[in-house]
C-alpha cells in the first residue's frame, strides 16, 4: 500500500563558533522549532529541528547546537560526522572570536568535506561593532558565503538557511513561500543602519589580518 505522507528531506547542520558569539539564541528565534536534547557519553548536544516551506516542498534542517561544549576543549569527531551543511558563526563585537574562525572551519572540513558552509557575524544590532564588514574576507578566501545577522532583531535570519537548502537541493531558483515564524525581535534595527551595512559589505575587501589593538577596522 503507497504511503499518503510526503518525503520530507532532512539536512544535518552543523552549527560551530567560539562560546557566547550567539549560536543558542539565533537557532532558538525560530518558533516551530521541536527542542529535542541529546547527551552521549561523549556528545552534549542540543538538537533543534527547523523546518522550511520551500516552492519545492518542505525542508527540515536539525541544527546540532554545541550547547557550549566548544568551551571544553574543543569538539568531539561525532559531533561533526554526517554533517551536510554548515554554520560558522562569530561576534562582531568580539575580534578573538573571529580570529578563530579559521580553527574552526578547519576543524569543519577535516571531517566534513565539501559540505556548503555560510560564515555569520552576529550581534551586528550592537553600535560598538569592533570588525567592520569590509574586514570581514575569510569566506571570500575560502569559498564560503557571508552574511551579518542579528539574532535578536532577527535581521537576516532567514538568509543563512535559504543559502544552504539552494546549494543542498542544487536550484538556485529555490524560496521560501511562507513567512518564517519566528520570535518577535527583542530589538528594532533602523532602516538607515540596515543601508549602511549593506554598502560596506557589498563594497571592496580589505584583505588584512586583524589587529591586536583596540583601534575601529
Amino acid at each position: 500500500m503507497a504511503s499518503n505522507q510526503q518525503y520530507v528531506p532532512e539536512f544535518k547542520l552543523v552549527l560551530v563558533g567560539d562560546g557566547g558569539v550567539g549560536k543558542t539564541t539565533f537557532v532558538k528565534r525560530h518558533m516551530t522549532g521541536e527542542f529535542e536534547k541529546r547527551y552521549d557519553a561523549t556528545i552534549g548536544v542540543e538538537v533543534r529541528s527547523l523546518p522550511f516551506h520551500t516552492n519545492l516542498g518542505k525542508i527540515i534542517f536539525n541544527v546540532w547546537d554545541t550547547a557550549g561544549q566548544e568551551k571544553f576543549g574543543g569538539l568531539r569527531d561525532g559531533y561533526y560526522i554526517g554533517g551536510q551543511c554548515a554554520i560558522i558563526m562569530f561576534d562582531v563585537t568580539s575580534r578573538i572570536t573571529y580570529r578563530n574562525v579559521p580553527n574552526w572551519h578547519k576543524d569543519l572540513i577535516r571531517v566534513c568535506e565539501n559540505i556548503p558552509i555560510v560564515l555569520c557575524g552576529n550581534k551586528v544590532d550592537i553600535k560598538d561593532r569592533k570588525i567592520k564588514a569590509r574586514s570581514i574576507v575569510f569566506h571570500r578566501q575560502n569559498n564560503l558565503q557571508y552574511y551579518d545577522i542579528s539574532a535578536r532583531s532577527n535581521y537576516n535570519f532567514e538568509k543563512p538557511f535559504l543559502w544552504l537548502a539552494r546549494k543542498l537541493v542544487g536550484n538556485p531558483d529555490l524560496h521560501f513561500v511562507a513567512e518564517i515564524p519566528v520570535m518577535p525581535p527583542e530589538i528594532q534595527i533602523d532602516q538607515e543602519t540596515i543601508d549602511y551595512w549593506k554598502q560596506n559589505t557589498e563594497g571592496p575587501a580589505i584583505v588584512a589580518d586583524l589587529p591586536d589593538d583596540d583601534e575601529d577596522l
